[in-house]
């Protein structure tokens, strides 16, 4: 039974951990006037390539931006087709689009929604081109069975990694694959940059194209051109686009990624003791765990609710939840019965089972270091009263 009141304050679904040494490293670029793409940023990628062994990080304004420099660097052609799960971001789907492909959504996992390797090979056709598995809530889509795919058609293997900052798939951590894999710095991410992302590979003839197409596909950036021993002149090679990432945020970035296991431990001691608390709601019930040797990130804590048992949706119970001053997150709804994918390929419900189920079930509870005990406390009587009061048959 229910004992604890609710809360007085909102409590946010999520708020990034940004302490004094972040602050410090924004006001010395602010000092030294050098604000975009430079020295900090160069740092921050060295950060990456060193962590995960890899030849080459490329920083961006977001993840957005990377995934479409790694579609763009495809060089589509119309009517080729780019495989994606639908439980994802719009931006893994729309970079697709905007670069000239057709989406092809797989199913995903039902316990764990992460893309379905098997599903994925059934949507294989001729005009296959990539795969996009994405790491979900923290967890690493099932990356062997996707590369044997990847050797067997031909295809690019692109890795969705914005949940999985410290993830770890079969012992070797995600960032480390050798393909192009990128991240997100978004504030509710693991670290954060405020906005930004970063793309890991390790072709070099790749990279190169990379880097040229996030500055408009000209020879130099900024920090090249203007820095002491740099020289103006540069050379446009292809039209590009304006994806760099600021000193400004690296700066954060600086600071915040030698805090990465801190505020990992923190996010899986907090996700080991929803599990705990949640144990006897039967109404609620968190996402499975991989079968496979993983390490898991706990980007997300995300529940699905057994709505047979209750008398509301979703969509209703995340407002009775706001009413308990409790913030909650929607990660996702099935992409491909949004407007325009279905507008475009026709896509109907009864397609994508699993992800479709998933869509109208899930919410994520508020999962971040510097979430109290009593802040989660507060969010599990909340869960426990919206419940009670919208359990069918009670009274």
């Amino acid at each position: 039974m229910s004992v604890r009141a609710r809360r007085d304050a909102f409590l946010p679904f999520s708020r990034p951990t940004i302490e004094d040494d972040e602050v410090a490293e924004v006001v010395d670029s602010l000092r030294t006037g050098w604000i975009t793409t430079g020295p900090k940023v160069a740092r921050f990628e060295e950060l990456f390539r060193q962590r995960l062994g890899m030849a080459h990080a490329i920083a961006v304004n977001s993840a957005t931006a990377g995934l479409h420099l790694a579609v763009a660097a495809l060089d589509l052609r119309p009517g080729d087709e780019v495989i994606v799960p639908p439980i994802t971001w719009a931006a893994t789907a729309n970079v697709v689009e905007l670069c000239g492909g057709r989406t092809t959504f797989a199913d995903v996992d039902p316990d764990t929604l992460c893309l379905d390797p098997e599903d994925a090979a059934r949507r294989i056709t001729a005009r296959t081109r990539a795969v996009i598995p994405v790491h979900y809530a923290g967890q690493p889509a099932d990356l062997a069975p996707l590369r044997r795919l990847a050797e067997t058609h031909g295809l690019a293997l692109i890795e969705d990694a914005a949940h999985a900052l410290g993830t770890a798939y079969r012992g070797a951590e995600i960032g480390a694959s050798g393909n192009p894999v990128v991240f997100s710095f978004h504030p509710i991410k693991n670290i954060t940059t405020g906005e930004g992302g970063m793309i890991l590979c390790r072709d070099e003839a790749l990279a190169d194209r990379l880097r040229r197409l996030r500055f408009h596909g000209v020879s130099k950036d900024a920090w090249k051109r203007y820095h002491r021993g740099g020289v103006p002149q540069y050379d446009v090679i292809e039209p590009g686009y304006k994806y760099n990432m600021l000193d400004l945020q690296a700066a954060i970035g600086l600071r915040q990624m030698p805090k990465l296991e801190r505020f990992n431990a923190r996010r899986r001691q907090l996700a080991e003791r929803y599990t705990r608390l949640l144990a006897d709601l039967p109404e609620i019930a968190p996402l499975g765990i991989v079968r496979y040797p993983a390490v898991h990130a706990w980007h997300l804590y995300v529940v699905r609710l057994d709505l047979s048992a209750l008398d509301i949706d979703r969509n209703e119970f995340m407002l009775a939840l706001q009413e308990e001053n409790i913030g909650t997150g929607l990660h996702f709804p099935a992409l491909h019965l949004s407007q325009y994918y279905r507008g475009k390929y026709g896509h109907t419900p009864g397609q994508l089972p699993h992800a479709e189920s998933a869509g109208e079930r899930i919410l994520s509870l508020p999962l971040y270091p510097l979430l109290s005990e009593d802040d989660q406390d507060d969010v599990v009587e909340a869960l426990k009263r919206v419940v009670a009061a919208h359990r069918r048959g009670r009274g």
